[in-house]
């Protein structure tokens, strides 16, 4: 909350084991609102009635205590650290008032003052147990294997290399890897994704997924308290602190302001006294200072921060805090990284040519050799190709070039073209560049043996969400550090016209800052590779990082399921977060604006300023809980089918 914020000007802290109210009626601050209204009404009722005025008055006292209880304390124990915000504004409002004789005006201001204050602790509450509610995806229990028995336990007492058993059904209660069974897993309260996940032994599953058909055995990698949903809340929840443009033009205006109204009133008061009635003036003083306190403008951006980026994480992405929603909100440009973005980051082999007496089966075999010893996504999909690859001898990484080794006495070399010098099969590798596919070479003691494509598939709703992005008026352009031929053609098929190709990570963030001066811009990325483009981008967004630590580290915004259609949807909904943070700064302020003046010439007395100004408070904080609301991803229609293969690349 902001320094400036209402009631007590500082969030109230919690204590452990405190559960957020789920009810209106479970705030503390609005059953003292409730209480304080029942006295007033009661008093009303005796003056009418023509009653004792000592009960009339002593029902006014009771109703202003019990307001005044949910602010004056508070406010109380900031001045004697020297702070004040806007319950001091109205505490000194409150005790003016009350000097003056208008008890009732005092209560009344208490009343309605605490009723904000109660609304705004709710708003609040709301969406932080929203996104806490994902806390609630663990089961109360777990089954695992110990000393061969099987055992039932609680999560929390679930240890790293555990052996969880899951049976069709139910919900993972911690991370890990599956070691036996495969099964189709249900990620939608993680992801967002609606369409199930195969996965088998190897595979990494993670807390809170639905378990379909399959038995599973599971090696437990993370404990309850350090495993992916809890990770997500506490960076969440850690990161909502961070301010963005918005909240802090908020701030920049709220801060002085205090002060700046007490001033004004004091002159009001001051100079009314001298040149006409001093209680009409003093009166009058307490009413603009009242009228121009900024509770409305302090509390109207956090609300919508908290209720955006609580529901944005609901439906499967991670927005650090309001600085990133902020900016998330103003970007025009989208760089989107080509593998494991725009692509599935599942390359296979499509295509194998041998030359100078070599067969395909013998060029496979080599280039898996050197592979054998490589982390490069090329070389997966090269191992997949051979059954028993047999790894080489002295391999070397020649960076951006390609490996070197021996095997069987051979000197052994697989790189791009140019390293090695492509020769008669030219051909062939310019044609499966341009149908999209990374090409090898293999040599062999100095003679070119063949080439090896390679391609890694387009997602099948790449080309809808690029279509969809460029109709939403975003620039969108494909950094990658693949060759011209095969980053053109890939980018052909997703619809984008703007491609950079053969880019080292330090271009990318040369590229992307480049681009950043033109308009805000976001880099899409996975996390890792990307760094330093993230990093140089106006906002950072990795793809497809449920449990990565570094991806959700290094990006501003994480995109936590592996479907692209996240991103647009992504940036609707903090565009419209943003569209409601000016609308409530604007509002805020235009209260400010049309009451000083009216409570300046006694058109408004206290109790009508405050009733005016608390209504639009409301209004204020119901506004930005609007930003809340978030519709989960459709399942994909008929058009996300896999992006086939040019006839190029499928001839070989």
């Amino acid at each position: 909350m902001s320094d400036a914020c209402c009631g007590a000007d500082e969030p109230r802290p919690e204590a452990a084991g405190d559960r957020e109210p789920e009810r209106l009626w479970e705030v503390s601050e609005l059953r003292f609102a409730a209480a304080s209204g029942v006295l007033l009404v009661a008093s009303l009722a005796v003056g009418w009635a023509s009653g004792p005025a000592s009960v009339e008055l002593a029902l006014q006292v009771g109703g202003l205590a019990l307001g005044a209880w949910t602010f004056v304390p508070a406010t109380l124990r900031r001045l004697v650290r020297g702070r004040i915000g806007v319950g001091t504004l109205m505490t000194i409002a409150a005790v003016g008032a009350v000097l003056l004789g208008e008890i009732g005006e005092a209560a009344m201001l208490a009343f309605l003052f605490s009723i904000s204050e109660g609304l705004e602790e709710y708003s609040i509450a709301r969406t932080r147990r929203g996104l806490r509610a994902l806390l609630s995806l663990v089961p109360e229990r777990a089954t695992v294997l110990r000393g061969g028995v099987e055992v039932i336990i609680a999560p929390a007492a679930l240890r790293v290399g555990d052996t969880m058993l899951v049976r069709p059904g139910e919900r993972l209660a911690t991370d890990g890897r599956i070691t036996t069974g495969r099964t189709a897993l249900d990620l939608s309260a993680i992801t967002g994704e609606s369409v199930p996940v195969e996965a088998g032994p190897g595979d990494e599953v993670f807390a809170g997924s639905i378990n379909g058909s399959g038995a599973l055995e599971v090696w437990v990698t993370s404990t309850s308290e350090d495993n992916s949903l809890a990770r997500i809340v506490a960076i969440v929840e850690a990161e909502q602190a961070r301010k963005g443009e918005a909240q802090r033009l908020a701030d920049r205006i709220a801060r002085p302001m205090v002060p700046g109204v007490m001033v004004v009133a004091a002159l009001i008061a001051g100079l009314g006294s001298l040149f006409g009635e001093p209680l009409v003036w003093i009166e009058r003083a307490l009413v603009v200072l009242v009228a121009a306190s900024p509770c409305a403008l302090a509390i109207s951006v956090p609300v919508t921060v908290v209720a955006a980026v609580g529901a944005a994480s609901r439906i499967g992405v991670l927005v650090k805090g309001g600085a990133a929603l902020e900016g998330l909100g103003r970007i025009r440009g989208i760089a989107l990284d080509k593998t494991g973005t725009l692509t599935r980051n599942r390359p296979t082999v499509i295509g194998v040519v041998a030359t100078g007496g070599a067969t395909r089966a013998e060029v496979l075999v080599l280039a898996a050799a050197l592979e054998a010893r490589s982390e490069h996504p090329l070389a997966r999909a090269i191992l997949a190709a051979v059954d028993s690859p047999t790894p080489a001898a002295d391999v070397e990484a020649v960076p951006g070039a390609g490996l070197t080794g021996r095997l069987d006495g051979r000197e052994l070399r697989l790189g791009r073209p140019g390293w090695i010098d492509a020769g008669e099969l030219a051909g062939p590798v310019a044609r499966m560049q341009e149908s999209g596919a990374t090409a090898v070479l293999v040599e062999a003691d100095g003679r070119l043996l063949g080439m090896v494509a390679v391609r890694d598939e387009l997602r099948p709703e790449a080309a809808e969400v690029v279509a969809r992005l460029r109709g939403d008026g975003y620039r969108v352009a494909m950094l990658t550090g693949d060759n011209r031929a095969t980053a053109a053609a890939l980018a052909a098929q997703a619809g984008i016209t703007e491609v950079h190709a053969e880019l080292r990570p330090e271009d990318k963030a040369a590229l992307v800052a480049a681009l950043r001066a033109e308009r805000p811009t976001a880099m899409v990325g996975d996390g890792v590779n990307d760094a330093p483009a993230l990093a140089t981008a106006d906002v950072g967004i990795a793809m497809g990082a449920m449990g990565t630590d570094v991806a959700i580290e290094t990006a501003d915004v994480a995109l936590m399921g592996e479907d692209l259609r996240h991103l647009p949807q992504a940036l609707g909904h903090a565009r419209r977060a943003r569209a409601i943070m000016l609308q409530n700064v604007g509002l805020s302020l235009a209260i400010v604006v049309v009451l000083v003046p009216l409570a300046l010439l006694g058109v408004f007395g206290l109790a009508a300023v405050v009733a005016v100004y608390e209504l639009a408070e409301i209004v204020v904080i119901a506004n930005g809980v609007r930003a809340g609301r978030a519709r989960p991803l459709a399942p994909a229609g008929p058009q996300a089918t896999a992006v086939p293969a040019p006839e190029a690349a499928r001839a070989w």
